[in-house]
């Protein structure tokens, strides 16, 4: 594996732990969609894990991912489409891949 891969493995790492410690203290969906801050910070730690996703599958595409176009597809969404990211979703995608 090489170095870069390793960093952004390690990048995406870092993006899950930042989201559970922005959640752990208060891990209600209402707080969630109430605090503008928390939901900026979780929606950026997300870009930044869809972007080293990106960035690995571009490196070695057969490299094996879990969902990483998904993952990539929602770094998108969040990026060019910020004016309509859904709460609910972005809530509903932590819950599913148990990010707290």
């Amino acid at each position: 594996m090489s170095k870069k891969i390793q960093k952004w493995l390690l990048d995406i790492r870092a993006s899950i732990e930042a989201i559970q410690s922005f959640l752990s203290d208060n891990p209600d969906f209402e707080y969630y969609q109430n605090n503008l801050m928390l939901r900026r910070a979780v929606e950026r730690e997300l870009e930044i894990l869809g972007e080293a996703v990106n960035r690995i599958l571009k490196q070695q595409p057969d490299y094996p991912l879990t969902d990483a176009r998904r993952i990539v597809d929602l770094r998108n969404h969040i990026i060019h489409r910020y004016d309509n990211v859904s709460d609910e979703i972005i809530w509903g995608i932590l819950h599913k891949i148990c990010l707290f």
